[in-house]
């Protein structure tokens, strides 16, 4: 079973969620804004994806879990390009960072898909 979070961090996973929506959308308007709201809410976002912890044993679930924190990686590497490409260092100059979001998000809307259906397959066997 995958602890459940509190109210106050149920709060905090959701207020992150909607801020990496935020950044994403900001960017047209403003580079730098965007990159710190990004930021801030994609720490958020991840901080409370790994205090969700699964306590089970079902292997199906854990390489689903592992690929949610793979997209957690990956929303933060997406920081990563945004800084690189607002402050202009590194190799991610352009807009790269758009790569990384999309695996991300590929990624979290898949697990977001199937970890509810494996765990009430795990709970049934």
């Amino acid at each position: 079973m995958i602890r459940e979070l509190s109210f106050l961090e149920n709060l905090l996973f959701r207020t992150g969620a909607i801020l990496m929506l935020i950044g994403v959308a900001l960017h047209i308007y403003s580079a730098e804004v965007s990159l710190y709201v990004y930021g801030i809410g994609a720490m958020l976002f991840c901080l409370m994806q790994l205090r969700a912890v699964y306590e089970g044993n079902d292997l199906n679930v854990i390489r689903l879990r592992r690929q949610q924190l793979f997209a957690c990686l990956m929303f933060l590497g997406t920081v990563m390009c945004m800084s690189m490409q607002v402050y202009q260092y590194g190799f991610a100059r352009r807009n790269e960072w758009v790569v990384a979001l999309a695996i991300g998000c590929v990624l979290e809307l898949y697990t977001a898909w199937r970890i509810p259906n494996a765990l009430q397959k795990a709970k049934k066997s």
